[in-house]
């Protein structure tokens, strides 16, 4: 705690500046930009740079930027140099995002890979806004449940091949590969992290207190970039996980009599709900009292395209024309997820 408060003190320092002050920054894009109809954003060094659409900016990409700072933000924001990045990991990422774009229609197929890769730049603003009023923009980016996935995926593969310890390792490997694809999102993040510290703490036979790890990944997180502090995306995970240790099992007692099929969808939704509802109010001035009506008649479907879009992704990139037809079998569940959010928006 004590290097987090010295390493924020020195970053909150060295961003003060003041009305007019001009200002230069160089440094790679460490998450995906959001993609709008004639402009882009992206954060960097705890700025919001608002661009033209074109040149495209992507994640990983290293940019030279300038503007004008005035009150807290930058305006006129310019685009000096743009060096993209070549790196495989990204490249295996950028080949699956196509191939999802170029298989489905929107908005069906920037929701299946906001889903799995947290790729949330060519959404559709109606589509977007539709998530907003309905509390759900947090189902369609790369999630803590996507960590999970992965990782009970790999070591279903390692442990018939491996040791539990070498498996154990391998999965942890494969976790943080799986964070770099992603985007480094803060949520996903924060779920590797405590992952980890409940993996290691498994090997060498200690106990790991889920609270504990919580405030570790944030410090930790916090400690390498400061910047995520005013987060919106940090924030909100932070805060439902808090809510998700501390209410689900007061909340279960009040669904007592709800059938089970239902139930547990409900009290996740609640739970993670009265932390989360008001953050949401005061960032956009309304909260939809229905929204966890919504998350839970949408949240059962997400697995299943998690499922179904990882494997046509995976298979689609060696055989095309078969990972197509995987991709369509997720057509029903999008169809069921687009539409119900479409009602209640």
């Amino acid at each position: 705690m004590l290097v987090f408060i010295i390493r924020l003190f020195i970053f909150n320092k060295s961003l003060k500046f003041f009305n007019g002050h001009k200002i230069r920054i160089s440094a790679k894009v460490s998450q995906e930009p959001s993609k709008f109809s004639n402009s882009q954003k992206f954060n960097l060094e705890g700025f919001n740079f608002y661009l033209p659409k074109y040149p495209q900016v992507n994640y990983g990409d290293k940019v030279v930027v300038e503007g004008t700072v005035e009150d807290g933000k930058v305006i006129n924001a310019k685009l000096i140099d743009l060096i993209k990045n070549e790196n495989v990991l990204l490249g295996f990422r950028k080949k699956i995002i196509s191939f999802y774009q170029s298989s489905l229609p929107q908005p069906y197929s920037s929701l299946v890979a906001g889903i799995i890769l947290g790729y949330k730049s060519e959404q559709t603003s109606i589509f977007w806004n539709q998530l907003r009023k309905t509390g759900t923009m947090h189902v369609v980016v790369a999630s803590g449940m996507n960590v999970i996935f992965v990782a009970g995926f790999l070591m279903s593969i390692f442990l018939t091949f491996f040791s539990r310890r070498k498996s154990a390792l391998l999965v942890l490997i494969g976790v943080w590969i799986y964070a770099f694809i992603s985007g480094f999102e803060a949520p996903i993040v924060r779920s590797s992290i405590m992952f980890s510290i409940a993996l290691v703490a498994q090997l060498f036979g200690r106990l790991s207190f889920s609270i504990n790890a919580l405030f570790l990944s944030v410090l930790v997180m916090l400690v390498i970039k400061p910047a995520w502090i005013y987060d919106l995306g940090f924030i909100l995970s932070f805060t439902a996980t808090a809510s998700l240790m501390l209410f689900t099992k007061k909340v279960d007692k009040f669904l007592k009599y709800i059938p089970k099929y239902i139930k547990t969808d409900l009290k996740t939704t609640l739970a993670a709900q009265i932390g989360v509802a008001p953050i949401l109010f005061v960032t956009f001035g309304e909260f939809n009292l229905l929204s966890p009506l919504v998350n839970t008649l949408i949240l059962w479907a997400v697995p299943l395209i998690m499922i179904i879009g990882s494997l046509g992704g995976l298979v689609g990139l060696i055989i095309p024309s078969l990972g197509k037809l995987i991709l369509y079998l997720s057509y029903p569940l999008t169809w069921y997820f687009v539409s119900i959010v479409g009602i209640f928006s």
